[in-house]
């Protein structure tokens, strides 16, 4: 297995506006990278192209509630 290059281009949603408490996506090869806005310190976890998919199509169909 190798390992993913470093995540590039973070961001975060600009529905976040000046918020700190959110979450950064970055880009890594063959998926993506999540990292905490207020502790990019921590590190980041990483996913593959199909797990961000199928979380980010959850997301749209409602299933973490609020």
């Amino acid at each position: 297995m190798t390992k993913p290059h470093r995540p590039e281009g973070w961001r975060k949603s600009k529905y976040s506006g000046g918020q700190t408490n959110c979450v950064e996506v970055g880009r890594v090869d063959g998926g993506a990278a999540v990292r905490d806005t207020k502790n990019r310190a921590a590190g980041h976890l990483t996913t593959t192209a199909g797990q961000w998919a199928a979380f980010l199509g959850a997301i749209k169909d409602g299933r973490f509630g609020g």
